[in-house]
């Protein structure tokens, strides 16, 4: 990656070869492997943070696993967090929060919102997973910078491509089940390759959710610049049967004393019918959840 200069509310993503070597990775490791990817003393090509989207709510869950039993393709997803202005030096106790839809494109806490196309309604899907909560979480970086989630490969819904939602916190504290304090320092979303997305969703239950599915380089968010637009590296875990699920990695570059809140630029559009503009269908796990103003995806 070419070398950049830190914007406001910054992030720098890139493949992280070793995402999934072991968890005693060292840090004077895993210092050396990011600061590799830098150049002339920069350290990675920044992204531009986007909004945060219609479907966010405040309160998620500090877990490893947020599928809560959604059924779906099996996604671990390993992100590093560093310090884009301090070499790529890992930043430990960062906590890392995601939240996306369902196989069929549904959100928590908007479980009555159209995800667009032809799909079952969400409460058919036969899980047990708590309608306010499924899909959302936190996990604290480690001292290598280290976060890892266990979770499903999103479904879509229009008219976005295949995303997982995604912000960055310092300076705060896990507190009743969840994150509270600090700020936040990025906000954006991760994307997944046409070729892969496109295949998972001919399985089940994918396979329920009829209609157009939007592409990357027509997606309203995604820019086109690879992993420094949020583009994850997979890894299947079963070369020939897509069905056993992936591992995705990223590294995310962040400036520790910038702040976005997810109100700022990135791309916009009409959200699916049904929900992002009203109020969610069931009470969040914090009493201040709320959904976000923005109108874009």
């Amino acid at each position: 990656m070419t070398g950049g200069t830190v914007a406001a509310g910054g992030l720098a993503v890139a493949g992280y070869q070793s995402a999934f070597a072991d968890d005693a990775t060292t840090t004077a490791e895993a210092g050396a492997t990011a600061s590799a990817t830098s150049t002339g003393g920069a350290c990675m090509t920044l992204m531009s943070s986007v909004t945060e989207g219609p479907y966010y709510l405040d309160g998620a869950l500090v877990r490893k696993d947020i599928s809560e039993g959604k059924s779906g393709v099996p996604l671990t997803l390993r992100l590093t967090v560093v310090d884009a202005t301090d070499g790529c030096t890992p930043v430990p106790g960062a906590a890392v929060e995601i939240w996306h839809c369902d196989a069929w494109g549904y959100y928590s806490g908007y479980t009555t919102a159209n995800p667009g196309g032809s799909a079952p309604a969400e409460s058919e899907d036969g899980s047990t997973a708590n309608d306010n909560t499924y899909l959302r979480g936190y996990q604290i970086a480690n001292a290598n910078g280290v976060v890892k989630f266990e979770t499903i490969f999103p479904g879509w819904y229009t008219p976005r491509t295949c995303h997982i939602h995604l912000k960055v916190h310092t300076g705060g504290q896990k507190e009743d089940g969840t994150y509270e304090g600090g700020k936040v320092n990025y906000t954006g979303q991760l994307f997944f390759a046409d070729a892969i997305a496109e295949e998972i969703f001919t399985l089940e239950p994918y396979a329920q959710h009829s209609g157009s599915y939007t592409v990357l380089a027509d997606d309203m968010v995604y820019d086109g610049g690879g992993a420094s637009s949020g583009l994850l590296t997979l890894k299947a875990v079963h070369r020939k049967d897509p069905s056993k699920g992936y591992k995705g990695s990223l590294t995310l570059g962040v400036d520790p004393d910038a702040e976005n809140t997810g109100a700022g630029g990135g791309g916009g559009g009409t959200p699916p019918s049904g929900a992002p503009s009203d109020a969610p269908t069931g009470t969040p796990p914090s009493d201040s959840a709320s959904p976000s103003a923005s109108a874009s995806s």
